[in-house]
């Protein structure tokens, strides 16, 4: 994209938004109001939702986002659902959990905010949803035991209570929860290897056994201060996983295999929240955060007799401070600006042996630092009740430097400017129109060696990284139609630089690196259908489809392919409907994606494999403190795995030497849930 468009784009950062409407819309009916759609608790009555974040489900036309914790920093890690008005400071607690612990009887309205609202943190996105609590006197009391059921007796057990308690701004609650399960991580199958002729060479038995472990503990308390309001939030847990996995050779050459990894997590967070209005039209967000965890991993591959291990133990941290001044002086008119400094470490120290030797990996141990800084500046203009535009400005700073096996220091400054035009030509349509540059992070592990022993795989880190940027161009048409009915077509154009995927390094690791400048459009359809007029009664019928066409050029082989990872097809269609006032409700997802995604490495291609999945529920309300739901999962016992086509040497100049198909699947599962207010 010219330069001079962003010269103008930062030279036009002024936006405004139209005020959030008060008035009280029609009985279950949601009412537009300047680009905000308001949803009363009576449109969900006959859902009879337990939680804030079933409310969200409901949403017509709204594609929940919790967020990317592991995105450093706050600026676009946040999910697409603000609680009065404010991002959670959190990020280890789940913007999930944050609404699952909110009672719907707690929700006074949501409003689906499109195209931006004065005094609303938009975190970016062209809709958010936010979720405004009654004011009275509100305490909630929640049980909640949960099981999955697996055909083998197996029971993974789920115990969670919460407590809280809100009179107006006031404010406290806490939260304890633990269970035990196992995953997708426990199925059988095969391994099968062909040579290039197609003929079989190898068949062995794959049996996959998993376990996982959880205890986590939330809490937070709000309160007035210094004419503001501030929001302590505490987070504590403890994760611990162990896989096995055992080859056993059926025909051809080779020797049985035994793979066991195990890893324990322990993790802990500290958020304060400050907000204060300093005038009737100027408000001040402060917000200070701490994360730390801690990792031990362990994995060992044994197979004829011959051994190797791979040990990682990690630490890392995170210390972010926000400001965030915010001015309205109008109703079309509205200002924010603030800026964020934040501190990222990762310590981690590396070993791989090979039969008691040890082999020297690329960047083994390796301590990571980062110290960046981000300035911000917006502003949001109504031009009439049918256009608003925004603009935006951020400008980041930072500094990556690495000791341990490799030192090395670099400094990064990228500017990202944004524009957005909101058009509701008329009611139920509207336009959203976005150019933006954004630049995403360097992952703290790509520069660690790390391990696959499930296939017997290392990979070096590598210290030589720069982040990706990408110019994006989009267009938004929605259409909302019959109230509940929404109809939303999105078309996408952007340009990459310096693409992160797989490169060749130093001892014949593979390991991430860049590869250049690389393209990418899509196009995505996503439909909301009530079905009352088609004969079903409080019935929704949700589809989804997009497709992606992506282009790179190969760093082995010098030809253009698809991005690592990109599916050209996606699709998905959900169904519910409520009965008897939602007294009882069923529904059933189905995952219907038949394309995947595709990695590159020197010497492999490896294509992922994972078949459409059928989830049918059911729940029943006997009373309105209990709620019990039952789920069959898995019920197309879909296979997972991967298709390999391994080469001799690097793929560009070496014959192929096999092709390797791993399948595995497990039994249909059932998961049921008992919760209860007290």
């Amino acid at each position: 994209m010219p330069k001079a468009i962003w010269l103008a784009g930062a030279a036009a950062c002024a936006l405004a938004g139209p005020a959030l409407a008060q008035e009280t819309p029609p009985e279950g009916t949601p009412v537009a109001q300047q680009g905000v759609l308001v949803f009363e608790p009576a449109f969900f009555a006959d859902a009879q939702p337990d939680t804030a974040r079933d409310m969200i489900d409901r949403l017509p036309g709204f594609a929940f986002d919790s967020g990317d914790s592991g995105t450093r920093g706050l600026a676009g890690a946040s999910g697409n659902v603000l609680i009065d008005g404010r991002r959670p400071s959190t990020k280890s607690d789940g913007l999930d959990d944050v609404l699952e612990r909110i009672s719907a009887a707690s929700v006074a309205r949501i409003e689906l905010i499109r195209g931006g609202a004065p005094g609303i943190d938009m975190q970016g996105r062209s809709v958010v949803a936010n979720v405004v609590l009654i004011r009275a006197v509100t305490i909630e009391r929640v049980l909640e035991a949960d099981a999955y059921i697996y055909s083998d007796g197996y029971i993974g057990p789920v115990l969670s209570g919460r407590w809280s308690r809100r009179e107006g701004d006031d404010q406290i609650e806490g939260t304890i929860s633990a269970f035990i399960d196992r995953t997708e991580g426990t199925s059988d199958g095969y391994r099968r290897r062909f040579d290039p002729s197609g003929g079989l060479i190898q068949d062995a038995d794959l049996i996959l056994r998993d376990r996982i472990r959880n205890v986590r503990a939330t809490g937070a308390v709000q309160r007035g201060l210094a004419g503001g309001l501030v929001r302590v939030n505490g987070l504590v847990s403890w994760f611990g996983r162990e896989d096995t996995q055992d080859l056993l050779i059926r025909s051809g050459a080779g020797v049985d295999s035994f793979n066991k990894e195990s890893s324990d997590e322990i993790n802990g967070e500290l958020g304060i929240n400050w907000t204060r209005d300093l005038g009737p039209r100027t408000g001040l967000d402060l917000i200070g955060l701490q994360r730390w965890s801690t990792e031990d991993y362990t994995g060992v591959s044994e197979s004829g007799g011959d051994s190797s291990t791979f040990i990682a133990d990690s630490s890392s941290g995170e210390s972010i401070g926000r400001a965030v001044l915010r001015f309205r002086p109008n109703d079309r008119w509205a200002f924010e600006t603030g800026g964020e400094v934040a501190y990222n470490f990762l310590d981690s120290a590396n070993a791989f042996a090979d039969n008691g030797v040890a082999i020297p990996v690329p960047s083994s141990s390796v301590k990571v630092e980062e110290l960046r800084g981000e300035i911000f500046g917006q502003a949001t203009w109504r031009l009439d009740p049918t256009l608003t535009l925004e603009g935006g400005l951020r400008v980041e700073v930072s500094e990556i430097s690495q000791s341990g096996d490799s030192d090395l220091s670099k400094s990064f400054v990228y500017p990202k400017p944004r524009l957005q035009a909101t058009w509701t030509p008329a009611a139920g349509h509207q336009v959203r129109v976005r150019l933006e540059r954004e630049v995403g992070q360097l992952d703290f592990g790509d520069f660690v060696a790390s391990a696959d022993i499930d296939l017997g795989q290392v990979e070096g880190g590598n210290p030589d990284l720069e982040p990706q940027k990408v110019t994006v161009l989009e267009a938004i048409y929605e259409r909302r139609f019959w109230d509940e009915g929404a109809l939303e077509l999105t078309g996408s154009y952007a340009e990459y630089e310096d693409v992160v995927d797989l490169i060749p390094l130093s001892g014949g690791f593979d390991g991430v690196g860049n590869i250049g400048d690389g393209t990418a459009a899509s196009f995505q359809v996503q439909l909301t259908l009530p079905t009352d007029r088609l004969g079903v009664p409080n019935g929704r019928l949700q589809a989804r489809g997009s497709w992606s066409d992506t282009s790179v050029t190969d760093p082995v082989t010098r030809e253009e392919r698809r991005f690592r990872g990109n599916q050209a097809f996606g699709c998905g269609i959900d169904f519910n409907q409520d009965l008897r006032g939602g007294r009882w409700s069923w529904g059933f997802e189905h995952d219907c994606n038949t394309d995947r995604g595709r990695s590159f490495r020197v010497r492999e291609v490896r294509t992922s494999y994972t078949e459409p999945e059928l989830e049918l529920y059911g729940q029943w309300k006997p009373q309105p403190e209990l709620t019990v739901r039952v789920e069959l999962n898995n019920l197309t016992r879909r296979e997972r795995g991967s298709d390999r086509e391994i080469y001799s040497g690097p793929r560009n100049i070496a014959p192929l030497a096999f092709r390797e198909v791993r399948r595995t699947s497990r039994d249909p599962f059932v998961f049921i849930q008992v919760r209860r207010t007290l």
